[in-house]
């Protein structure tokens, strides 16, 4: 008799927002980022099993001292409100280079458009955007960390 097992993984909410979100955000392995949302710790412990060896959580990231070159924000099911409280707090965290990338549930044009808003009252620009099934995520850069353009 031969017994046949199912092997089948959970992938975790964390798991597939990930992958964009470091592509959006250009991370490299040697980078040192921080994540914030609700699902944080699973963001860094995902981000841990990929060999991101530098990834903390808010609950774990030490005093602010512009240390972390990207920002991973999972905003699913917040307000924008609530989120520029969190924008205030990471600005001590973020290197004058650093990007933030905030990852939230699919967005009427409006509301994604009040999260630019909130981005650039914090003195970030907003870069780029990608969508999926999952939501969509938009790439914040500061605004005095932009190249200067050669006159």
């Amino acid at each position: 008799m031969v017994t046949v097992m199912n092997v089948f993984r959970v992938t975790l909410s964390g798991e597939r927002i990930i992958e964009p979100m470091l592509a959006l955000a250009g991370c490299a392995k040697q980078q040192r980022i921080i994540v914030a949302g609700a699902k944080s710790l699973e963001l860094m412990f995902e981000l841990e099993r990929r060999g991101y060896v530098h990834a903390a959580a808010t609950a774990n990231c030490g005093r602010p001292a512009r240390q972390y070159d990207a920002a991973l924000i999972d905003w699913r099911g917040r307000t924008v409100k609530a989120l520029e409280t969190t924008l205030v707090w990471l600005d001590g965290f973020l290197t004058a280079q650093g990007v933030i990338v905030v990852w939230v549930n699919h967005q009427k044009p409006a509301e994604l458009d009040v999260l630019r808003s909130a981005l650039e009252r914090h003195g970030f620009v907003t870069e780029g955007k990608t969508v999926d099934q999952d939501g969509c995520a938009l790439l914040a850069r500061r605004r005095e960390a932009k190249p200067k353009a050669a006159a």
